[in-house]
Parts: C-alpha cells; sequence; structure tokens
C-alpha cells in the first residue's frame, strides 16, 4: 500500500513538473512574439519622443527581426552543442537584460542597438523552446504540445498593440520593454527548475562549432532580410545588390559546408523528404499569412472606409482565432495524425484564400473576417502537424539546429510575403501610391493578391503529397521493408 502511494506520489509530482516545464516554454515562446507586435504599436510615439522620421524608427522593428532571422539556425545548433539548457537560460537573461536596456535607452540609435540585442536573445528562445518539446513531453503528447506553443505565440502578437496602446497612454513608452522584466525572470526560473538537464556529454567543443559557415550564413540571410525590407515597397538598385549578394552567398555558404570538418548544417539532410518538405512548406504558408497583415488594414480602410480603431478590431481576428485554435489543432494532429492534419491544414488556407477574392466588398466586414478565419485556423493545423511532422524523429543531437531552421523558414516567409506580396497588392491596384488609392483599385489589389495566395497554398499542398509519396517509396525501397 505505501509502495502504492509511492508510486502515485510519483506519477503526480512528474506531471506537474512536465506542466510547470512546458510553463517556462509556452513563456519563451510568448516573449519573442510579444515583443514584435509590442513595438510596432509604438512607432509613432518613439518617432515624436526621438525627433526622427519613420523610416528611422522603422529600424526598431527591423534590427529585432535582422538579429533572429541571421542567427537562429546557428543559436539552434550551438545549444546542440553545449548544452540547449544552458544557452536558454542565457538566452531568458540576454532578452530581459537588453529589454530594461530598451526602457532605459536615452537615444534612438541606443535603442535601436538594445532591440538587436534583444533580438539574438529572443532567437535563442525560439530556436532552443521547440527542440525542447522531445525532451519534456512524451511522444504521443507532441502535437498537443506543438499546439500550445503556437496558441502562446499568436497570443503574444494578439496581444501586443493593445497592450502597448495602454502602456503608451499610462506609464509611457519606457513600459513596452519593462513588462518583458517580470515575466523574463518568471521564465527563468521556471525553466532554471523545471527543465531537463543537460546530458553530461554536452560541453562546449569549439573545434566542433562550424565559425566560417556560421558567418556566411548570416551574411547571406542578412543580405537577404535587407533586400526584402528596405526601401518600403520599392525594389531599387539597392534592393537588387543585397538579393545578388545572398544568391552568391547561399553558393558560397554550400560549397563552405560541404568542405567543412563539422559543417554547421549537413546538406545530406535536405535529402530527407519530410524534412525539406516540411521548411518549403512553413515558408510559402507564412508568406501568406504575412498578406493578410500588409494588405488586411489597406483593404479595410480604403476599400471598407473603416476608421483606426475598427481596423484594429478586424485586424486581431486572425491572431485570436490562431490562439483559439491552436492546442485543439494539436490535440487533432495528436489523434489522427501530422500528415493528414497537414493536408486539412493546408485545404482550410486555400479554400479561405480562394473565396477571399470573390466576395463582394459590398459584404463589409463579414465578408472578410469569415474567408481571414479559415486562412487563420488552417495555418494553426498546419503549423502544430507540420512542426511535429519535421521534429518527430530527429536525433537528439540535431534539435536545436533543426528547430532553428524551422523558425528561419518561418521568419523568411513573413520577410517575404511583407515584399512580395505587398508588391503584388500595389501592381494589382494598378495606383502609384496605395493610400490614396479608390476603393475599386484597392479591392482590385486585395484580389489579386489572394489569387496568388490561394495558388502558394496549393504549391504547398503538391509538396505535402509529393513528399508522402516519396518518402513512403523510400520506405519501401529500403532493405527489410517488405519482410
Amino acid at each position: 500500500m505505501a509502495r502504492s502511494d509511492d508510486a502515485i506520489a510519483g506519477s503526480a509530482e512528474r506531471t506537474r513538473s512536465v506542466r510547470l516545464a512546458l510553463a517556462s516554454l509556452s513563456l519563451s515562446m510568448l516573449l519573442p512574439s510579444l515583443s514584435t507586435s509590442i513595438a510596432n504599436v509604438a512607432l509613432p510615439t518613439l518617432a515624436q519622443e526621438f525627433s526622427a522620421s519613420f523610416q528611422q524608427v522603422q529600424w526598431i522593428v527591423l534590427a529585432y527581426l535582422l538579429a533572429i532571422t541571421t542567427v537562429i539556425v546557428s543559436v539552434g545548433r550551438l545549444g546542440d552543442l553545449i548544452g540547449r539548457r544552458r544557452l536558454l537560460l542565457a538566452g531568458l537573461l540576454l532578452f530581459t537584460g537588453a529589454s530594461t536596456l530598451c526602457g532605459l535607452a536615452p537615444t534612438l540609435w541606443l535603442l535601436i542597438g538594445a532591440r538587436a540585442i534583444q533580438g539574438l536573445g529572443a532567437a535563442i528562445m525560439m530556436a532552443l523552446t521547440m527542440a525542447f518539446v522531445g525532451e519534456t513531453v512524451p511522444k504521443e503528447k507532441t502535437g498537443s504540445a506543438m499546439g500550445l506553443l503556437g496558441t502562446m505565440s499568436a497570443v503574444g502578437t494578439a496581444l501586443g498593440p493593445s497592450l502597448g496602446g495602454l502602456f503608451i497612454a499610462g506609464p509611457g513608452w519606457p513600459a513596452i520593454f519593462f513588462v518583458n522584466l517580470p515575466v523574463g525572470l518568471l521564465t527563468f526560473v521556471l525553466a532554471y527548475r523545471y527543465l531537463p538537464a543537460d546530458r553530461k556529454g554536452a560541453k562546449t567543443d569549439r573545434a566542433r562549432f562550424d565559425n566560417v559557415g556560421t558567418l556566411l550564413l548570416a551574411l547571406t540571410l542578412a543580405a537577404y532580410s535587407l533586400s526584402m525590407t528596405l526601401g518600403r515597397g520599392s525594389f531599387g538598385g539597392l534592393n537588387v545588390a543585397l538579393l545578388l549578394a545572398a544568391v552568391f552567398g547561399v553558393g558560397l555558404f554550400a560549397f563552405a559546408e560541404a568542405k567543412a570538418a563539422s559543417p554547421l548544417m549537413q546538406l545530406a539532410m535536405f535529402r530527407n523528404p519530410a524534412l525539406s518538405a516540411g521548411f518549403a512548406m512553413s515558408t510559402l504558408v507564412t508568406t501568406v499569412v504575412m498578406a493578410t497583415l500588409v494588405v488586411g488594414p489597406f483593404y479595410l480602410s480604403g476599400a471598407l472606409a473603416l476608421d483606426a480603431a475598427r481596423v484594429g478590431l478586424v485586424m486581431s481576428v486572425g491572431p485570436v482565432v490562431a490562439a483559439l485554435t491552436g492546442v485543439p489543432a494539436g490535440r487533432m494532429v495528436d489523434r489522427f495524425g501530422a500528415h493528414g492534419m497537414t493536408v486539412a491544414g493546408l485545404l482550410a488556407a486555400a479554400i479561405g484564400s480562394a473565396i477571399l477574392p470573390m466576395v463582394p466588398a459590398q459584404l463589409g466586414i463579414p465578408g472578410y473576417v469569415g474567408p481571414l478565419a479559415l486562412i487563420t485556423a488552417g495555418y494553426a493545423l498546419f503549423q502544430a502537424a507540420n512542426n511535429t511532422s519535421v521534429m518527430a524523429d530527429i536525433v537528439p543531437e540535431r534539435r536545436g539546429l533543426v528547430s532553428g531552421m524551422l523558425n528561419l523558414s518561418r521568419n523568411l516567409g513573413l520577410i517575404t510575403g511583407a515584399s512580395v506580396m505587398g508588391a503584388v497588392f500595389a501592381f494589382g491596384s494598378g495606383a502609384s501610391d496605395i493610400t490614396s488609392a479608390k476603393p475599386d483599385a484597392v479591392v482590385s489589389g486585395m484580389q489579386l493578391t489572394f489569387a496568388v495566395a490561394a495558388a502558394l497554398i496549393v504549391v504547398a499542398l503538391a509538396i505535402a503529397l509529393v513528399s508522402r509519396a516519396v518518402s513512403r517509396g523510400v520506405a519501401s525501397t529500403e532493405p527489410g521493408a517488405g519482410a
């Protein structure tokens, strides 16, 4: 009887530890997304505070995103080498300390520098959070855990604008950064106490870390990100030069990795159809999601004549739907399988994207919100399923790297979507200045944008089906497959 009681008590303690470990991972996913959206809403205030132009204060957002994009793969790999728990704790301290510096910054450029440091901490948190799922929850619950992390990311995105507005109207703009201090410290305590300790074999080994590959990848990603973000929609000579530099950088990186004794990224891993497909689909789908964020405000204000408050309210529907559907989506993945739910999520997003161009503007807000909710719910289901599929069979020594690459694919989709889908929208409207375009022109731009979006989702759907067929073919030809 005593043994039975001890077993029950031990089981209850393990369950509690798992839940608190998941709480630390959830907060690690919440903080980076919150810090993106909460800063966006503060840009007009910061422009006045520092007597700066919009182009200058835009670097408060760009510095953060560039830091995340350029290092997220490298820090994921570094976590594999020196210990993920150790590096995550360092990332939490870096993020929290940089947030404090942001709130104390006396000049714009010091604020931008602190935001870049904050982005480095955020990259560590984002890259390693998903890598811990395989070590903290049973395999049959992986989908639910991935769905929870997706929910927390969406909650951060949805909470940012409203929370930022309250802070700016109340204690002032520094509070949008100081809010990370108590939450960051709480996350650090939970992670320190409940995340599994690093394996004893994991220790710093500088000879195994690919410094050359890391530098080349960071420079390549920086060049691509800047080519997509500079110029605010006008793709000029500098953008072309940066894009060409990024293409050259990809070739140089591949050459260096092929020659490296211990490469940052083993190129042979891309022969795995599940991994390659997962990264490609993630980029395509997040490109479409970014289109809703870029085009939505112009359509709602220009075609439906909504004021700023109502535009913000309607725009919050997407993150709210993602937040509400994330956990149920994860449970569906656990129950019905990752591949089937990947296809189901893509179908929902494709249908929503195809419906949106056909909805007449006369239907007003309901005509826009319905397809938007379908796209977002589809994205939440796809994300939970795709993350589960990609991370399912990764050896522990590579989980940080693959998690970093998965996050990178999403970031590249968001960056590409902001530029390319914005350009498609401007082309479809036929207006030289979209801010002064007539309602009919805005509607035309939206219709073309989401027709392209639907096509991109169909491409992702084709990738899902082909990769599944290839994976089955590979499995059937392996020795012993027919035994």
